[in-house]
């Protein structure tokens, strides 16, 4: 049996108690319950148990957020198409930037154009700025031009970052086009 590719919860380092007073942790803390849900979660991971992962991500919105993220991040490494749809939900509906952020770059090294309505409507109107610059990292490594005039509109964001990111992959884009024609982009997937 090879080494799991994720480690156990025993690594986290939770936050002191004087940031535990300023700030709602809410989902972020972990019951020893939580625990045994990540080792179900790493043996759905070993088995490529698409299934259980397409219901955990959408029974999953209370869980906290290590077990949330944790299994979106799992998804990079074995999802395939059936697994956009349910990421596409948790870019839409999860209340964590984090989880969102990780969705969209779930989303993007997956590669699948099917994502690409999804991760242009959180580019330019998700509340969060991490969210809006994944999503257009993320466009960026599906290489799919006609989304160019979407990432235009991102270049006007007021955030920076996601100006500077929208920026990078429409140009990325646009190099693709003119080196290998609109038909042959989309097949160059390159993580900016």
């Amino acid at each position: 049996m090879t080494a799991p590719r994720f480690q156990a919860a025993e690594n986290i380092y939770f936050p002191s108690a004087q940031f535990s007073k300023r700030f709602d942790l809410g989902n972020l803390k972990v019951s020893e319950n939580d625990y045994e849900t990540l080792k179900k979660l790493e043996g759905a991971f070993e088995r490529k148990d698409l299934p259980y992962f397409k219901s955990f991500l959408h029974t999953s919105r209370n869980f906290p957020l290590l077990l949330r993220v944790h299994s979106v991040c799992m998804l990079e490494h074995i999802g395939n198409e059936e697994m956009v749809e349910p990421l596409c939900q948790v870019l839409k509906q999860d209340s964590s930037p984090l989880t969102r952020h990780e969705a969209a770059f779930t989303l993007g090294q997956l590669g699948f154009k099917s994502a690409v309505p999804s991760l242009v409507e959180a580019m330019l109107h998700d509340e969060s700025p991490i969210v809006r610059h994944e999503s257009a990292v993320a466009l960026s490594s599906i290489g799919d031009p006609s989304i160019i005039p979407e990432l235009k509109r991102a270049i006007d964001d007021k955030d920076e970052d996601v100006s500077n990111s929208a920026l990078i992959a429409c140009e990325y884009l646009t190099y693709l086009q003119r080196r290998h024609g609109i038909q042959d982009a989309a097949k160059t997937k390159i993580r900016l």
